[in-house]
Formats: C-alpha cells, structure tokens, sequence
C-alpha cells in the first residue's frame, strides 16, 4: 500500500524556520516528480514547490521563491522542504504529493498520490 507521510511541521516565530520531510512507502517514486502544496485555512489548496524525478529541476510558487529550497533524496524515497524566513501568511496544511508520470507541476490535478498534511503556523 502507498503511503506518504509528511512531519516537521510545527508553530514558529515569524523569521523562524522549519524543515518538511516527506517519507514515502509502499513502492519507490524515484522515477516520479514530486511537489508541495498548502491550504490555509478559507483558502483553495496552492501549489508552493515541486522537484523532478532526479532533483535537477525544482519550481516554486513566487510567493516562496528565495524563501523555501526543495529537495529529494532518492535512496531514502524521501523529499524534504526547507522553509526560512516564515511570515503568517505561510500558515497551512502543508501536502506532499507524488506527480503523474507525466504532466504540468502545478496544478494539483496532475498529482496522484497524496499525503495526510502536517499543520505550520507561524505566529506574527
């Protein structure tokens, strides 16, 4: 059974900085794309970041970028996101999300396997 499991989520301070880990199980996703999304509480899910199969090619939501690195190791099935510079606005539910085979990074229709999310709050 595929399962994606996120953790190092937590309350920060604002300037404040978390790491996200997302472990994979089940099966390997070293062939796949991989990215993040965010829902905040009233608001639709957002993309923030994804990361291709082999980590040479990662894309960020610009209202993140310079903000938040995104990673993946593949001999662990394991992605991770490091977010610095927290403001409130970056307070969500935070998902990993494994991509299809093929598509867009996007949009979170493309992705088809999902986490259970792991909460950030960042306190002003």
């Amino acid at each position: 059974q595929v399962q994606l499991v996120e953790s190092g989520g937590g309350l920060v301070q604002a300037g404040g900085s978390l790491r996200l880990s997302c472990v994979a199980s089940g099966r390997t996703f070293s062939n796949r794309a991989m990215g993040w999304f965010r829902r905040a509480p009233g608001k639709e899910r957002e993309f923030v970041s994804a990361i291709s199969w082999n980590g040479r090619s990662t894309y960020y939501a610009d209202s993140v970028k310079g903000r938040f690195t995104i990673s993946r190791d593949n001999a662990k099935n394991t992605m991770y996101l490091q977010m610095n510079s927290l403001k409130p606005e970056d307070t969500a539910v935070y998902y990993c999300a494994v991509r299809r085979s093929s598509g867009t990074y996007y949009y979170a229709n493309q992705y088809d396997y999902w986490g259970q999310g792991t909460q950030v709050t960042v306190s002003s």
